[in-house]
């Protein structure tokens, strides 16, 4: 089997920069190794996840309980799984994603209460891992970014249109919670933290990605 490897964090955490650059990190390295978004956009499993974001279902992350929208983002997974990458992995092949299973504990795990947040996790995990059948990852890392400079980030990402924000990163509020959310999975489910601030400033790109290169070799021997 090959390794999946999982960079996760809230919108504007600079999560597809740094999968970027560990792509070609891996590759220079001589790894066979794919890149994946998730969501997949591309791809008509992705329906629901569009429709609930463009709040088709409602205008607030709320109005679509924590258990139905996993399902959504679960249901592309398996799809993208089970169409696209599948013989890759069991082939060896190294799966670099953008989001992954990790992403429905972030932001769909605060919309049920914090006592049932143990649950949750295990439902999410038989769910996805046990159920569908999806690969379990080799390792996660969540990029730390406190809510007020992912928003400013996100804010430039769009050229300050908030117009074309989703139902998630419009919610400031929410967002704080999938913040909170995030840390209480990292610490049940074993992922690594990297801060991407320091001082009240955000580190360097380079800076990042070098900690996040560091930490595979010690994590994973890659």
């Amino acid at each position: 089997m090959g390794k999946i490897i999982v960079i996760e964090g809230l919108d504007g955490s600079g999560k597809a920069t740094q999968t970027k650059l560990l792509y070609e990190h891996l590759i220079k390295k001589g790894y066979n190794t794919r890149r994946l978004s998730f969501p997949d956009y591309n791809s008509p499993s992705s329906s629901l996840v569009k429709m609930y974001l463009n709040g088709e279902f409602g205008t607030a992350p709320d109005d679509v309980n924590g258990y139905a929208a996993a399902v959504f983002y679960a249901a592309d997974r398996c799809a993208s799984f089970m169409r696209d990458w599948r013989e890759d992995y069991n082939k060896g092949v190294y799966i670099l994603c953008d989001r992954y299973v990790s992403s429905n504990a972030v932001y769909q795990m605060t919309k049920v209460r914090k006592e049932e947040w143990e649950g949750y996790l295990a439902w999410l995990e038989q769910l996805e891992y046990e159920r569908l059948g999806v690969p379990r990852p080799d390792i996660v890392i969540y990029l730390d970014v406190p809510t007020e400079i992912s928003q400013r980030l996100i804010s430039e990402r769009y050229g300050g249109d908030d117009n074309k924000k989703d139902i998630h990163e419009r919610n400031l509020s929410y967002l704080a919670d999938c913040g909170r959310a995030a840390a209480y999975a990292a610490k049940k489910c074993g992922w690594h933290i990297i801060s991407c601030v320091r001082d009240g400033r955000l580190r360097n790109i380079e800076d990042i990605s070098a900690e996040i290169i560091k930490t595979l070799e010690k994590r994973l021997g890659i």
